[in-house]
């Protein structure tokens, strides 16, 4: 039986952060009092404190994590899964987790600034047409670069793709299924290749992915 009120996300917490330097993880860095990953567990946990939370982490970083729980005191439930190699092996892991039947929400585990109003319509949206993908428009011009040319792009055909990627649970678990493809830049992509529509809906544009030392201090400024 379908019960599309029990819902369950997939923070993705994987990455090694490379492109911030420094010693650890970019969603092990301290905002605010307390590690980047905990704020965004912590939306969610507000949205819903019934909501099924699984955590992907590098292997090596684990425990790590666990270390961090005790120091900062954090309970918020949740069960823990190593990633893989690739996102898309990171986010396949994650979906073993989670039953059929529900909704699931994807999310990448250094964007903390996603609001509940977005949390919120995206789990609506999906258990109405199976997926639910927050984008915003751009702000500033872009262009088109070739091999010897660059041309202007009309900005207001394209849109930036955010997380919680959300979606029914049978219909994405079918989806990762397929092999890796170059292709797949988001889960959005990987569920579009198995033949499903992608419902593209409005996020919050606070919602920042955060890669660079200038993202930290932009959530962190956003944040306080």
């Amino acid at each position: 039986m379908n019960d599309l009120s029990q819902k369950a996300v997939i923070i993705v917490a994987g990455g090694s952060g490379k492109r911030m330097g420094g010693n650890i993880p970019k969603q092990f860095v301290e905002i605010c009092g307390k590690p980047v990953l905990m704020h965004t567990m912590f939306r969610f946990f507000s949205f819903d404190p019934e909501i099924f939370i699984v955590l992907v982490l590098p292997f090596g970083h684990i425990d790590t994590w666990n270390q961090l729980c005790s120091k900062y005191r954090f309970i918020i439930p949740h069960q823990i899964v190593a990633g893989g190699t690739e996102r898309y092996d990171s986010v396949k892991n994650g979906l073993k987790k989670i039953d059929d039947n529900r909704l699931v929400a994807i999310h990448d585990g250094v964007r903390p600034l996603v609001s509940i109003e977005t949390i919120g319509k995206s789990f609506e949206l999906a258990a109405e047409f199976g997926s639910a993908i927050p984008v915003v428009p751009l702000k500033e011009s872009i262009r088109e670069i070739g091999a010897d040319i660059s041309k202007p792009v009309d900005r207001t055909k394209f849109r930036l793709v955010q997380t919680p990627q959300t979606f029914k649970s049978s219909l994405i678990k079918q989806a990762y299924q397929k092999p890796l493809d170059p292709a797949f830049t988001d889960d959005a992509s990987v569920f579009e290749a198995a033949g499903n529509a992608v419902h593209l809906f409005e996020g919050n544009t606070e919602n920042i992915k955060i890669t660079t030392s200038l993202d930290l201090q932009l959530a962190a400024a956003l944040l306080s």
